[in-house]
């Protein structure tokens, strides 16, 4: 909305000066409070590991196995990073061996449906994402090599 001015011309007149939600994000240091929580839910192992153990309790090495490629070493530490912020129980068992159990807490519970949302979205758009990436590089090979000439 506008309004005439003394001097003929127009200025503007403020309407919408209610705060965001957004915008409320960013005060007292919320923005370093969610990147490091976004660290942690957001890593690749985190996001795998929470999606496994969405149906129920899981013992280490069955993660392991369950979870391809994670050294022993990487997932000791997720899983050690998981409870430490309150998405992962850890259970000892007092058998012979000691029988260890991990399990989403109400709040991994709570994260698990985002994390199945994203990797369902994933599967459902890494042919697109496949293509973007090859249109990606043969233009860039095809800059590089311009002219007969490497670039870059």
């Amino acid at each position: 909305m506008t309004a005439q001015g003394a001097q003929g011309g127009t200025f503007l007149v403020p309407e919408h000066t209610d705060v965001t939600e957004a915008e409320s994000l960013h005060r007292g240091g919320n923005c370093q409070d969610v990147s490091e929580i976004l660290a942690r839910v957001g890593d690749k192992w985190s996001v795998l590991i929470v999606m496994m153990l969405g149906s129920g309790p899981r013992r280490f090495n069955e993660l392991k196995r369950m979870v391809g490629g994670i050294s022993q070493r990487m997932l000791t530490l997720t899983l050690r990073g998981l409870e430490r912020d309150g998405l992962v129980t850890r259970t000892i068992y007092p058998t012979i061996p000691p029988r260890v159990d991990y399990a989403l807490t109400d709040l991994g519970h709570s994260l698990s449906e985002p994390v199945k949302a994203l990797g369902a979205w994933a599967i459902e758009n890494k042919a697109t994402i496949r293509q973007a990436r090859e249109a990606f590089d043969a233009r860039r090979d095809e800059a590089q090599d311009w002219g007969g000439r490497r670039f870059g």
